[in-house]
């Protein structure tokens, strides 16, 4: 595990959210790590322990989750929102270049920023898009806010295992025990739950709340940037033909599909090691 401060801001409604801050070269733009829906800044702990000393990493764990704070109110949990407490997070840092790797919703909250105006100076899209797949959709909103508790971290990872089997096939038992410390926590009480406000899933579960408003144009603003897209070949978030799209739609993109891994990849895969080396080299100012 690399070495990281654990650090706090303020939203704009008061709420006090969290990220880990991982020392690199100041020099460069930090990489910004934005988690999935139901994740948070532990996710990026590989990531950042690949680039120690040579990249500052920030992982955020959006409201809601991790370390962060739980809103009071669950209609905020919507990706506009996700945005203004980031925007809130890179002014109190004086962060103006940034280089983006959003997984599935933070790949949203990634595309929202550019349009925003942030200044990002690469990003990677992990597993997701401007459109996002039906089955997906129904599969996510089948399991999010659903309350899991478990006695033992080996309960945890065969729950784990039980239900995401087919996202990674190749993976032992050791890999699903690694995810369920990134996934639960452990209580008070001694007991393992998920570690996200279960009210997160309130306005997912809303028709059209998925995403936000048209994500092509959104992800047009990232046009003139490096951008890296990551497909799970099994995903059934991203397809082929919309990963195809958003790398037409992009000046300097880059597509790596990989075989055998669902929604969504680790970022710790070898074949991503080398495009990912690539895309940070482009991002030095």
């Amino acid at each position: 595990m690399a070495a990281y401060e654990n650090c706090y801001w303020l939203s704009a409604d008061g709420l006090k959210l969290h990220y880990r801050s991982y020392p690199g070269d100041e020099r460069l733009p930090p990489v910004l790590c934005l988690p999935g829906l139901t994740r948070n800044a532990r996710d990026y702990d590989a990531l950042a322990a690949r680039l120690a000393g040579r990249r500052q990493v920030i992982a955020v764990d959006f409201r809601g989750r991790g370390k962060s704070e739980y809103a009071k109110d669950p209609m905020t949990y919507v990706p506009a929102t996700y945005v203004a407490d980031v925007q809130a997070l890179l002014a109190e840092r004086g962060i103006t270049r940034v280089v983006a790797v959003g997984t599935s919703l933070g790949g949203i909250v990634t595309m929202l920023l550019a349009q925003a105006g942030a200044g990002i100076a690469a990003a990677l899209l992990n597993d997701v898009g401007p459109e996002i797949e039906a089955s997906g959709i129904t599969r996510i909103r089948g399991y999010v806010g659903k309350g899991s508790s478990c006695p033992t971290w080996m309960h945890a990872a065969r729950a784990l295992q039980d239900g995401n089997a087919d996202v990674y096939p190749d993976w032992k038992i050791e890999d699903w025990l690694a995810m369920a410390k990134r996934v639960y926590r452990l209580t008070s009480s001694g007991r393992i739950v998920l570690d996200y406000d279960l009210k997160i899933a309130e306005p997912f579960r809303t028709p059209g709340n998925e995403s936000g408003p048209d994500m092509w144009a959104a992800l047009s603003a990232l046009r003139a940037v490096p951008v890296l897209i990551v497909r799970g070949g099994r995903s059934d978030v991203l397809s082929q033909p919309v990963a195809e799209r958003m790398l037409a739609a992009l000046d300097q993109g880059e597509l790596v599909t990989l075989p055998g891994v669902g929604h969504a990849p680790t970022l710790s895969e070898p074949a991503l090691q080398a495009p990912i080396d690539a895309l940070l080299e482009k991002a030095v100012a």
